[in-house]
């Protein structure tokens, strides 16, 4: 169910709670594009359940997950489009179906201008993704590829421990190669970690997997 707007925005002053609310929510089915590089950001995305993927892709075609948005959260790729005037340099996909209010740019700079609460609500969402940010570029810089997939596998995991995403999706998630993650997921079938079936791979061993990010 989607959240209600007013739960969202609930610590903001009465004036500007009863402007957003207003706002109607807009539904987005699961693979919707809500940005690629070079768009003008149009109004401030407001996610009110579901969740989106916000990419970056490189010259070679490599790609990496900046972070993710969900229920309450905004995009800091927003943020800067409207604020700094800058075109997205990522692209935003609907991981799930979503359901999102947008503040048109107009209302949202007034906003700015005229609420301590909005513009408190607004730079703390954006150092919320900016940690994200911060923890990605950790991560790969720092973190064995083997640690990176491992949680991951763990994090994505449906209640009964199959993860159903392709090789690719692992990689970008983890800001590998698919030819590397394939073979790092062959390895830990070897051992009786996972199954790999395609499009999904099935947790065997949830103990012994955990055990890699630890040591």
């Amino acid at each position: 169910m989607a959240g209600d707007i007013g739960d969202l925005v609930a610590g903001l002053d009465p004036s500007s709670r009863e402007r957003l609310s207003r706002l109607q929510a807009t539904a987005l089915g699961e693979g919707t594009v809500l940005f690629r590089p070079g768009d003008e950001a149009q109004g401030f995305v407001l996610v009110r359940s579901g969740r989106v993927a916000v990419h970056l892709t490189g010259r070679s075609g490599r790609g990496i997950l900046l972070y993710t948005v969900e229920a309450g959260e905004t995009c800091i790729q927003t943020t800067l489009g409207i604020l700094g005037g800058q075109h997205y340099t990522g692209e935003a996909i609907a991981e799930t179906p979503v359901t999102m209010t947008v503040i048109p740019r107009r209302l949202f700079m007034d906003l700015m201008e005229t609420s301590h609460d909005f513009r408190g609500f607004v730079f703390r969402a954006f150092a919320a993704r900016m940690a994200d940010v911060t923890r990605v570029l950790e991560q790969v810089a720092f973190v064995r590829i083997e640690e990176r997939l491992a949680a991951m596998l763990i994090e994505r995991a449906d209640p009964g421990g199959v993860v159903h995403l392709t090789h690719q999706q692992i990689a970008t998630a983890i800001g590998s190669a698919r030819e590397v993650v394939s073979r790092r997921l062959e390895a830990l079938a070897a051992k009786r970690l996972v199954d790999l079936d395609r499009g999904q791979i099935r947790i065997v061993d949830r103990a012994r997997l955990a055990g890699l990010v630890c040591d």
